[in-house]
């Protein structure tokens, strides 16, 4: 089982939610929730030596090995509590951990089902069964020191979406900054890449 991988970052221009760390030339495919992928993105380069505690998530109904990084391991600990909730699988914990492990930990310590609501893909009943099965459980992770990213983060999947729409998949320059600021105009509370590609191809759409 693999619980800690060093090696080189290489991130995804297509995707926010992996990167692949090289390590003595193999290349490990590792998911990242999004507020972490943040924090790396803000301290880290392509080529720039990496370190990510790793949750390792192999199953019979999914047998191919789901590897999940965090940039510490209290993270990675709050990540597997979080996957012990019913119907909570990896994939979608990556998919719901927008925010970081603090806020989280204290909107379930303080049974605030409206704050965990915000979490992507998390609803009513999900929110409720988060509560029920973590509260108390959790007042570790809330006392968590708060790690802010630079603001520039912030903007930075506007440019890698222009990259790939330019020199991936063939588009002039000016058009693909008009279809980046129409998708923008239209959904303006858009906050990562993969969003954004979404929102851009919806609009090719109509």
């Amino acid at each position: 089982m693999i619980s800690y991988l060093r090696g080189i970052v290489r991130m995804d221009r297509g995707r926010d939610d992996r990167l692949t760390l090289i390590v003595n030339g193999v290349g490990y495919d590792i998911l990242v929730p999004a507020y972490a992928m943040k924090r790396i993105k803000a301290e880290k380069k392509d080529g720039e030596e990496l370190e990510l505690h790793i949750s390792y998530n192999q199953t019979e109904r999914q047998p191919k090995p789901v590897l999940v990084g965090f940039p510490s391991s209290l993270d990675k600990e709050f990540f597997e509590l979080f996957i012990s909730v019913e119907d909570i699988g990896p994939s979608a914990a990556v998919r719901a951990l927008v925010k970081p492990v603090r806020e989280i930990a204290r909107s379930i310590e303080g049974k605030d089902a409206k704050a965990l609501k915000e979490l992507k893909g998390i609803g009513e009943r999900k929110a409720e069964k988060i509560i029920a099965a973590l509260k108390g459980k959790a007042a570790k992770y809330a006392l968590m020191q708060e790690v802010e990213a630079p603001e520039e983060v912030a903007e930075d999947f506007r440019k890698e979406v222009e990259d790939v729409l330019v020199n991936q998949l063939g588009h002039k320059l000016p058009e693909a900054r008009k279809m980046i600021e129409e998708a923008m105009r239209r959904s303006p509370r858009i906050s990562s890449s993969e969003e954004l590609f979404e929102e851009v191809y919806r609009g090719q759409r109509q």
